[in-house]
């Protein structure tokens, strides 16, 4: 069963909704490049368009103009290495004695395995590999009469991180699960509404951002508006801080952080602690670049754009193949040689996960003609695993749990190496950290995955994905 993280994007009363939500998932292309799919509602029908390949690619105009209604749902994705098949492109969508409906999700499940067993006891024939199809299994087989309550029911079987939208003929509803891990937001366009993973994507389609949905919120949008309902609470709460460090676009606002300002903070608490009196500064473009201008700013080192990258290489972390995101890195970026040869460069860097592409860079500015290098990373060492949605799934792949680092100095063909600490990453976010999950470096889980989904992930029989 793959489970996954990616980007929603939806919209409630607009005549040509297909098209605003082909906008805003334009606007979400980073949270997935594998796939796309929309689907859309007049009031009585619902007529779908997916497929493999960039939103561009996916949709012609005369795709969208088949798509009528003034309801939509749509979704990005991507995943790893094995589950790039058509069956699992969202949105998914299902027969129920509820009518058609559709779901689109950001996110893991942590008790797929659990879920896998009782609704194969039920009957239920799974049709993708992707665990939010068991939502839709889970929905379809409730108890309660109408769609509210039968997604509230549904909702109180899962665990772990989801932000889902959901599409009915009638109605489109926004869920956000009771730690929110992944974020999502609601936003206006003149009397309608929209709902999506990040609110860059509503910047686009020119709509005023409202506010984000609330961690065990569901917010039901139809004819009357939106209406919200809060079907489960949890006093802790777990915003992923990854989104902040690398996932969410710049531009956008999420779990009350402006996401450049707080990557600029990250790099001027680096600056507080730096000793190292280089010659310039050098962000990896793009994650890295705010976290960089904090850097140059409190340090006083100047900052030289010396990589300049090509806007038509997606991003490499969320290449499904090891292969693939090694040919993706030479292609990305190019180092200026006049600006770097004979310097002393300290490279910012916002994550080093499995250290492959960061190793690649290395070896560009070095071949450039780089004095010496030294990395400074906007986040602490990644050293465990990830349930909630990003792809780092086991210890075996993350370098920081395998070595120490003055060996990862060594792989990596660094002068030097230095982390932005923990606590000065908590000090860089807001609201207070207590309402973030920090478990990719500190271990400490908020939500606890079954037992069986750890040894699946462990043995690599379970796909993960995110975006």
């Amino acid at each position: 069963m793959i489970i996954e993280k990616c980007g929603v994007f939806g919209v409630y009363g607009l005549p040509n909704a297909a098209e605003i939500t082909y906008l805003g998932l334009f606007s979400l292309q980073h949270r997935g490049q594998e796939s796309a799919g929309i689907v859309v509602s007049d009031g009585r029908v619902l007529r779908e368009h997916k497929g493999m390949g960039l939103v561009h690619e996916v949709f012609t105009a005369r795709d969208l103009g088949a798509l009528r209604g003034h309801i939509a749902l749509g979704h990005v994705r991507y995943s790893t290495t094995g589950s790039s098949t058509v069956r699992n492109i969202q949105p998914i969508v299902g027969e129920s004695r509820l009518g058609r409906i559709a779901i689109a999700h950001n996110g893991n499940l942590v008790n797929t395995p659990s879920l896998w067993k009782k609704l194969s006891r039920r009957g239920a024939v799974v049709q993708s590999s992707v665990d939010t199809e068991l939502i839709l299994h889970l929905l379809a087989g409730s108890s309660f009469e109408n769609l509210e309550d039968s997604i509230k029911e549904a909702l109180w079987e899962i665990r772990g991180a989801y932000s889902l939208g959901i599409l009915s003929d009638r109605k489109l509803i926004a869920v956000r699960d009771p730690w929110g891990f992944r974020p999502l937001c609601l936003g206006k366009l003149g009397s309608s509404y929209l709902i999506s993973s990040e609110s860059c994507a509503f910047d686009v389609v020119g709509a005023e951002f409202v506010r984000e949905v609330a961690p065990g919120e569901m917010l039901v949008i139809d004819e009357n508006g939106p209406r919200s309902f809060f079907y489960a609470y949890s006093s802790r709460k777990a915003f992923c801080v990854f989104e902040l460090i690398y996932f969410a676009r710049p531009d956008t606002f999420i779990f009350g952080n402006g996401v450049a300002e707080a990557r600029k903070e990250m790099g001027r608490k680096m600056a507080e602690n730096e000793t190292y009196e280089a010659d310039i500064v050098v962000p990896v473009p793009d994650s890295g670049i705010f976290a960089a201008l904090g850097f140059a700013e409190v340090s006083g080192i100047p900052l030289e754009f010396a990589m300049v990258r090509n806007a038509y290489v997606g991003r490499t972390f969320i290449r499904p193949e090891q292969e693939a995101r090694n040919l993706a890195v030479r292609l990305k970026l190019n180092p200026l040689k006049y600006l770097i040869k004979g310097k002393k460069v300290i490279i910012i860097e916002d994550s080093i996960v499995r250290g492959n592409t960061s190793k690649a860079r290395i070896a560009t500015l070095k071949e450039a003609g780089a004095k010496e290098v030294h990395m400074r990373v906007s986040s602490p060492p990644h050293r465990f695993p990830c349930y909630y949605g990003i792809d780092f799934p086991t210890q075996e792949e993350l370098l920081a749990a395998r070595f120490s680092l003055a060996d990862i100095e060594k792989y990596l063909g660094l002068d030097s190496l230095r982390y932005l600490s923990f606590e000065d990453l908590k000090k860089s976010i807001h609201p207070p950290a207590t309402s973030y999950c920090f478990a990719c470096f500190d271990g400490n889980y908020p939500v606890v995955a079954d037992q069986e989904l750890k040894k699946l992930l462990f043995e690599n029989t379970i796909e993960v994905c995110g975006c």
